[in-house]
Parts: structure tokens; C-alpha cells; sequence
């Protein structure tokens, strides 16, 4: 996917970088001369992984920089820094994620997966507006997940706050609405050279399973013996490599892609196929719902409207 393609003089972040599909979408970008910045929250493992990029690819401008999504603090001051250098940001790929945990709170209250694979990515990509509008012509890539069948976005109580938490039912919604965040930001930015698409990478042995056990692994068909049927890192990071660079979705924003192709509706019985998504995850009266949620959750936490021209 990378192949032929220059991004010399291209800034690129990509948060979760440090290991799996964050990992090789880095490794990719400064294949092609990129600078690209790991956004990650192990400090350690985000270091040896912008060292070890930088020896394979011979690409001295990879860079890491400490991000916790869990923490809005964390998220809005990291954005607004990298905005106060004055580097135009031409591609942001939202990687990084957790998967299938017990019920867990961010230090700002959320429900964890929701938290941290959406509402701290929303947070992260309004932020670095600015940056992306000076780049003229900018792409966002979001991580969703063929999980997103699994629940579309509960507006009364997305936090699981009145409700029984469903681990795997927490992970689909997380996921549906890392799709809509891509239907939103095109609808609203589109037009000023930002357009941001959602990404299926596919099934991948990455540390995202580190907290199922082997049983909960087998219990879904994913045999961690003979792991038939699951791709590479590599392979899994295409998707989102082609999101990024490929000249056919010049100025394409607000789809659902897998397997390095624009995704169809699903609207028959049962579970959408390879190659399909449930509607409601791309459904723009869901992402305008969605973005005004995030912006009031984000208000009452006490920082500024999304919305606000500082902001955008």
C-alpha cells in the first residue's frame, strides 16, 4: 500500500504506535519519508519503538510523545502543544485502543472502552484541527472493528451508568461510534480539506486480546494455536496505510473500509459478511447525535466546547 508513494515534508501521528497495527502504520509512513509521531502512553515501549522504526526505515524523524487517552487532561494539552509548533498535520490515524475489559472507569468518569477508543480520540482529533486544516489537504483515519455489530451507540447511557455493562456489548458501541466520528468530522471539516474515513484492519494476534483468556479466545473461534484465518500486523495495518496515502479516496471521507476497499450496507438477516457494515454505523443523523454528546461530555468535564473557534 505504501509502495511508491513520497511523504517527504508530511507530519503523521498515530496514537497507539508503540506495538501491533499502531506499529506497522508508523513503520509504513516513514517507509515513505515521513516525520511521524507515536502517541502512546508506555513511555518505554513508545521510545524503543521510535528508535526501532528509525533503524529499519533509516528515517531520523520519528518521534514519540507520551499520550493517555484516558485522561482528557492528557489529551487536549498534547493537541494543543503539537498545535503551538505551527506544523501542519497531514495525516492522524486514531490506532490506539483496549478491547474487551471488565468494567472500568477513565480518570474522567467514562466507561473505559468508550472512554478511551472514542471520546478521548474525539477530544485528540478537534484538538489538532487547527493543524490539520493548515495541511491543505488532510486526512484522519479511525480504527473501528467488525465488533461495531455488536451494539450501535446507546445515547441515554453510553458510561453504563443505569445499565448492565456488557463487556463485548461496550467494545461494539465503542467501535460504532469510532465509525460515526469519521462520518462527522468529514461532514464538518470536509469542505476545508479534512476528511476522515473508518477502517476494519481485521482479525490480528496483537496485545488488544491481552485481556481475554485463552478460553474466552476459543469460545469466539480464534484459535491461538493454529491462528487460521487471522492476519499479520502487517496485513491488518494495510487498511489503514491505504486510508492514508491512496490518491482514489482523494477527498473521500465519512466511509467504512476493509480489506483496502470502500465497504458496503448490510441490510440482509443475520451478520454482515466480510466486506460489510451494519448502516447504523455510518447513519450522519447518529454522528451529528453523537458529536453534540461529545461536546456536552466534554463541557461538563470542564474544558472548552469543541465547537469553540479556538478549536477548530
Amino acid at each position: 500500500m505504501i509502495a511508491g508513494h513520497d511523504l517527504s515534508g508530511k507530519e503523521a501521528i498515530v496514537t497507539g504506535g508503540a506495538s501491533g497495527l499502531g506499529y506497522e502504520t508508523a513503520r509504513a509512513l516513514a517507509s515513505a519519508g515521513a516525520r511521524v509521531v507515536i502517541a502512546a502512553r508506555d513511555e518505554a515501549k513508545g521510545a524503543q519503538a521510535a528508535q526501532a522504526i528509525s533503524n529499519q526505515t533509516g528515517n531520523e524523524k520519528v518521534v514519540y510523545r507520551r499520550l493517555d487517552l484516558g485522561s482528557l487532561e492528557s489529551v487536549t494539552t498534547w493537541a494543543s502543544r503539537h498545535v503551538a509548533t505551527g506544523r501542519p498535520l497531514h495525516i492522524l490515524v486514531l490506532n490506539a485502543g483496549v478491547m474487551a475489559v471488565p468494567l472500568s472507569r477513565t480518570v474522567d468518569g467514562f466507561e473505559s472502552q468508550f472512554g478511551v477508543n472514542y471520546l478521548g480520540h474525539f477530544a485528540f482529533a478537534v484538538g489538532l484541527l487547527p493543524a490539520l486544516r493548515a495541511a491543505g489537504n488532510a486526512r484522519v483515519v479511525s480504527l473501528s472493528s467488525r465488533a461495531h455489530r455488536y451494539s450501535d451507540v446507546h445515547f441515554e447511557d453510553p458510561n453504563y451508568e443505569r445499565r448492565p455493562y456488557d463487556l463485548w456489548e461496550a467494545y461494539g458501541q465503542s467501535k460504532s461510534t469510532c465509525s460515526l466520528l469519521a462520518v462527522a468530522l468529514t461532514a464538518r471539516y470536509g469542505e476545508h480539506g479534512v476528511t476522515a474515513n473508518a477502517v476494519m484492519p481485521g482479525g490480528i494476534k496483537t496485545n488488544l486480546q491481552r485481556h481475554m483468556s485463552r478460553e474466552d479466545l476459543a469460545s469466539r473461534g480464534w484459535d491461538v494455536e493454529h491462528p487460521r484465518g487471522w492476519k499479520t500486523p502487517e496485513q491488518g495495518a494495510a487498511t489503514s496505510v491505504w486510508a492514508a496515502v491512496a490518491p482514489e479516496l482523494e477527498g473521500v471521507g465519512g466511509e467504512y473500509l476493509e480489506d483496502c476497499a470502500i465497504a458496503a450496507p448490510w441490510t440482509g438477516a443475520g451478520a454482515p459478511p466480510t466486506g460489510c457494515y451494519l448502516p447504523y454505523a455510518v447513519n450522519p443523523g447518529n454522528a451529528d447525535r453523537l458529536w453534540a454528546l461529545s461536546e456536552k461530555l466534554i463541557s461538563d468535564c470542564g474544558l472548552p466546547s469543541p465547537s469553540t473557534p479556538e478549536a477548530a
